[in-house]
């Protein structure tokens, strides 16, 4: 089995794009329009990692989505993480503040995309998940 992509719905599908391209450095993969079905598939992926993809769904005319409290969130590595942290910040995107795990250094925040979902960017070097 491979990981292929993860689906996300969004109520703005131009807002959505330019913040995962802008703050995050995505790039739409292909796109899929269905307007019989009034709804768009669009396919991001990260430059140096091709093989994974966020999908964005946009159902045309729906109103914002629930998020619930199931959805935790997805996850970008950078290698910078405090030159991310101030971009984000000076960009007026919504950031926390940097923080660690229990007893670990500063490692991550947190930004908030259009629909009010959760993006983690960890610091690549410290990053070790088994």
């Amino acid at each position: 089995m491979k990981f292929l992509h993860t689906c996300i719905r969004v109520k703005d599908l131009e807002k959505s794009l330019a913040f995962y391209q802008e703050a995050l450095g995505f790039k739409e993969a292909r796109r899929s329009d269905f307007p019989d079905a009034k709804f768009t598939l669009v396919y991001l992926a990260l430059p140096d990692d091709p093989d994974y993809e966020l999908e964005l769904t946009y159902n045309y005319g729906h109103d914002a989505y629930n998020l619930g409290d199931g959805y935790g969130h997805i996850a970008v590595g950078v290698d910078d993480l405090e030159a991310s942290h101030a971009a984000h910040k000076k960009a007026g995107y919504t950031v926390t503040d940097l923080s660690g795990l229990p007893g670990k250094p500063k490692m991550y925040y947190f930004i908030t995309d259009p629909d009010g979902y959760k993006i983690e960017v960890i610091r690549l070097s410290q990053f070790v998940e088994k």
